[in-house]
């Protein structure tokens, strides 16, 4: 198994088309918090989401209908924070995918909660301690 550190992350940002931004916003705002990830920045046609000053998550308005089953896992420090984001993201507006809890068939310690954003993105919170 490789471990993923911060220095060999390939990616610098990730972007989802989605249909309500305001309401996709409202949702993210929620869901991130308790993994560190706050609204950095928001115009007209898109909003980016990371820790302060580094948005890395990118939403974009898109009313063509383009974008669902997209899967986005995210980084929690602790099992308490994966506990928080699955909460607040059904208080928000999202669809349970998959409680909090371990995925003992992904790793021995895989403590993840998956939710469906409002456009249907498969969203995952994991901790792997």
């Amino acid at each position: 198994m490789t471990v993923i550190t911060q220095e060999n992350i390939v990616y610098d940002h990730i972007g989802l088309k989605v249909k309500d931004l305001a309401r996709s916003v409202r949702f993210y705002e929620k869901a991130l918090a308790s993994l560190g990830h706050v609204l950095c920045t928001q115009d007209a046609s898109s909003a980016g989401f990371g820790p302060p000053g580094e948005p890395c998550l990118w939403l974009y308005d898109s009313k063509d209908g383009a974008g669902p089953g997209v899967h986005v896992a995210l980084k929690a420090s602790e099992r308490a924070a994966v506990d928080r984001f699955h909460a607040e993201g059904l208080g928000a507006g999202g669809r349970d995918h998959g409680g909090p809890g371990l995925r003992a068939d992904y790793s021995p310690t895989y403590y993840a909660a998956f939710l469906l954003d409002p456009d249907g993105n498969n969203v995952e919170a994991v901790c792997m301690r």
